[in-house]
This record gives C-alpha cells, sequence and structure tokens, in this order.
C-alpha cells in the first residue's frame, strides 16, 4: 500500500515504561523470565472504575491506549475505528470455557462469552465515544495489524474519512502461554530479555501490548510522522529482492534510511533471513531492535511503529547523536508473515 498516512498520536502500553508522559525508552526495563508483561497503567483517567471491574486486561490496555491516543491528537470523535489482534480476549475467552467445564453447561454467566470475541476493544471504544462510524476489526494472524492499516488507507482514498484511530492488540495469559510453551515457542534457561539476541538456543520470548494511532490523509502541524508505505509478504522467497522492490517503487535507496528497525526476536530457527539481511543489504545502516523491549507477540510491529514514530518524532534514538528522520521497519513473525513499513518525519 503507497498511500501516505499522517501519524498524528501514538501511545503504547507494552512491558516497558512507554504510556503516558514518559521520557521515550529512556531506561530498558529488565526481565529475567521469557514471559514479558505489560506493565498496565493506572486506568482511572480513562475508565469508569464501574465499567473497568467488568474488563479484562487486554480490553481495559486497549480502550486506555485508544483514548490516550485521540487525547494526544485532540480528536474527540475518529471518523473510523479498526483494530488487529491475532489472539483477541484470550482471558475471557478461557473463563468461559473453563466455567463450561466446571459448571456442566449449566448456568452460565454470559458477561465472558460476550466479552471474549476479537472485536470487543473495538467495540468497547465506540461504545465509550459514543461513535457510529466504520467499526472493524481484522484477525489475520501476524498480519492483523497491517490489514488494519490496509483498511485504513483504503477508507482514506475512497475519501470516507479524515481521522482514523487503528490499534493493534494481543496478550499473554497463563493459558495461551502454557499452550505455546508445549511447542517450544519461547526460550528456556537463564537469561534475560537484554540478552535476547546472545543466547544461541532455540525460542524466543512471549510479550503482549497495545499500541494504538491517529491517522490522516491530511497534513497538519501536529503530525509527529508519516508513514510513506508498508507492504506485507507471506512466505517470501526472496526477501532481501522484495526489500529491493519495496525500496525502489517508493523511490528510496538504502542511503536514504537513517535506521532499519529490525524484527528480530532471537530465535536461531527463524532469525537467520534477517541475520542475512543485516549482514548484507542492511551493512551500511544503522540497526536497531524492539523485541526484546516488548517481546514476541503477532501484532508486535504496532509498537514497531510506535517506536519508529517516536524515534523521528524526537529526530534520534536515546542516547544517541545521530539525526534519524527515515526509518525502515523490516519484521516478520515466524518467518512466516513478513512487514516492512516506510516512517519519516513530516
Amino acid at each position: 500500500m503507497m498511500m501516505k498516512l499522517y501519524i498524528r498520536s501514538a501511545s503504547a502500553i507494552s512491558p516497558q515504561q512507554t504510556f503516558g508522559d514518559v521520557p521515550f525508552l529512556a531506561e530498558t526495563i529488565v526481565y529475567d523470565t521469557p514471559r514479558l508483561a505489560a506493565i498496565e497503567p493506572d486506568y482511572k483517567p480513562f475508565l469508569d472504575p464501574k465499567l473497568s471491574r467488568r474488563m479484562s486486561r487486554v480490553i481495559k490496555m486497549g480502550v486506555a491506549a485508544a483514548k490516550d491516543s485521540l487525547q494526544q491528537a485532540n480528536v474527540t470523535m475518529p471518523d473510523a475505528i479498526i483494530t488487529g489482534t491475532a489472539y483477541g480476549c484470550v482471558e475471557d475467552t478461557t473463563i468461559f470455557l473453563t466455567r463450561i467445564i466446571e459448571q456442566e453447561e449449566e448456568m452460565l454467566p454470559p458477561t465472558a462469552f460476550i466479552q471474549s470475541t476479537h472485536n470487543t476493544v473495538a467495540a468497547q471504544i465506540a461504545l465509550m465515544l459514543q461513535c457510529h462510524a466504520y467499526n472493524n476489526t481484522f484477525v489475520h494472524k501476524s498480519f492483523s495489524f497491517e490489514s488494519a492499516l490496509m483498511d485504513a488507507a483504503m477508507l482514506f482514498a475512497e475519501n470516507e474519512a479524515s481521522t482514523i484511530l487503528v490499534g493493534g492488540i494481543d496478550e499473554i495469559t497463563d493459558a495461551n502461554y502454557a499452550i505455546f510453551g508445549r511447542f517450544d515457542t519461547y526460550k528456556k534457561g537463564d537469561f534475560t530479555n537484554t540478552d535476547l539476541f546472545s543466547v544461541d538456543s532455540p525460542g524466543t520470548i512471549a510479550g503482549e501490548g497495545a499500541a494504538f494511532f491517529v491517522l490522516s490523509n491530511e497534513a497538519s502541524a501536529g503530525d509527529i510522522a508519516c508513514l510513506d508505505a508498508f507492504q506485507t509478504f507471506y512466505k517470501p522467497v526472496d526477501i532481501e529482492k522484495d526489500v529491493t522492490s519495496f525500496l525502489a517503487a517508493n523511490a528510496v535507496s538504502l542511503a536514504d534510511i537513517d535506521l532499519i528497525i529490525s524484527g528480530k526476536n532471537g530465535d536461531v530457527e527463524t532469525d537467520p533471513p534477517l541475520d542475512q539481511l543485516e549482514n548484507s543489504l542492511f551493512q551500511n545502516n544503522q540497526i536497531a531492535h524492539y523485541k526484546h523491549l516488548c517481546g514476541e507477540y503477532p501484532t508486535a510491529s504496532s509498537f514497531a511503529l510506535w517506536m519508529a514514530a517516536n524515534v523521528v518524532k524526537n529526530g534520534t534514538l536515546p542516547d544517541s547523536p545521530v539525526v534519524i528522520k527515515k526509518v525502515l521497519i523490516c519484521t516478520h513473525y515466524q518467518n512466516k508473515y513478513w512487514s516492512l513499513m516506510l516512517v519519516s518525519a513530516c
């Protein structure tokens, strides 16, 4: 998708201190387990306490990040709400399924079932805003967030909206952590998330989070970054050729790129293609990683976009003197779902 989208605001709840008025990634929080849990903020400014009691973690995270993003952009009512999630509301799903067994399919409270659907976060945002506009949720595995971006771009192209709230949300719970653990998805042994790329073993670290953006198809003085282009590739045969073609299609050379945000996740079985890119095509570019910060999950690319938007907004990485105006995100999930995003200063 080659349409330029203007990012008016970006808000993220993650395993790092990313939410609210805090310095941009000033200090990395170190975890010594292969499971990174999101740092939840005080929800009182964003949620009615009576409503909050009935919401699961992922719903509260999504709603808070969405409302914070709208406040940053000074937008009270978006023209559309679009979210992407692969797992949906796992906690509520688990509660409902567990109660089916425990109560032998009798007298089941409906709340957990109602809130277990994947579109619950987008629906709750709309209910709170009293927004009756376009509302859609994409459940396209690890392309869920990119599909939400594509839908927003198409709405802009059809002149159906001028400001759109777009987000990516996924959670990790005891249940799905245990299930993925059976497939050796996560690393074993003693290590920290900051050691992720030096531990030579299979598996990665589990993560979760919610990242929301207010997008527009028109430039404004308040824009923090521009999403110039993005594209997805499923099981690419030659990712280096695909990256080259993507840059050529957008009239950008690697010399123009000030920073590559790479989606390495520490898994020795899936990282080699990114290692190859970093050692060949990207060998002369500054490279940063992000999955040691947020962990691995299907919509982690939304955290990468949040990171890229803030890098170009600030003009540099923390503790780096290098000026950064153009960023290429190159990431994948399980070496199947690849995505590229080109972000630049406005």
